[in-house]
């Protein structure tokens, strides 16, 4: 037998089913939520982690927090006009879920390095998109976090008009109305 690429698709989703069968949900919501993902995947398979795979695909994302988990880095959006953690598709080059989410992160924040926290998966997060998204109408969000110093370069991609550090405790105005409660669930993962 030929060992098949690691960033064979039928792996990359058996990869992604194994993480979501063992995510520990941190309430009812995101164990429903968990759930409802396996269903998606099972029906939509290989396919719906690619963007081309249709309108609803899964994406991947990392919360960047400061070591003392007291700032989480965010970039305001350019199309959604939100601030949001760094984040987006997962590309065919893209060994599984967790390296998408590192190297989104990457791109999007300007650090040299990205190290995802052990733990895993530490959110889900399904929206519906709005605006000027093209063919994507839902993206099913796999959060994962990393570590990075304060004072570590950032740089603003094409696809942010701003990246900051700002305050867990004082969000700007112009984020989702979950992000609060999805930080607390990624925080307290992480401590």
């Amino acid at each position: 037998m030929v060992d098949q690429p690691a960033t064979d698709p039928s792996r990359r989703l058996e990869a992604v089913i194994a993480r979501l069968e063992t995510f520990q949900a941190p309430d009812a919501g995101q164990e429903a939520l968990r759930a409802e993902y396996l269903a998606f995947l099972a029906a939509g398979g290989a396919g719906a982690l690619r963007r081309d795979g249709g309108p609803q695909h899964l994406t991947a994302s990392t919360f960047v927090l400061s070591p003392d988990l007291d700032h989480v880095l965010l970039a305001f959006h350019r199309k959604a006009q939100l601030w949001l953690q760094m984040g987006g598709h997962i590309e065919d080059t893209d060994v599984d879920v967790a390296d998408a989410a590192a190297r989104e992160a990457r791109e999007e924040s300007g650090l040299a390095t990205i190290t995802l926290w052990p733990g895993g998966l530490a959110d889900l997060d399904r929206h519906v998109l709005v605006g000027s998204f093209g063919r994507c109408h839902t993206h099913w969000d796999l959060g994962f976090v990393a570590l990075a110093r304060l004072d570590e370069a950032i740089a603003v991609s094409d696809e942010s008009e701003q990246v900051a550090w700002v305050p867990v405790a004082e969000l700007p105005a112009a984020t989702p109305p979950d992000l609060p409660v999805r930080l607390a669930h990624v925080i307290a993962a992480v401590r």
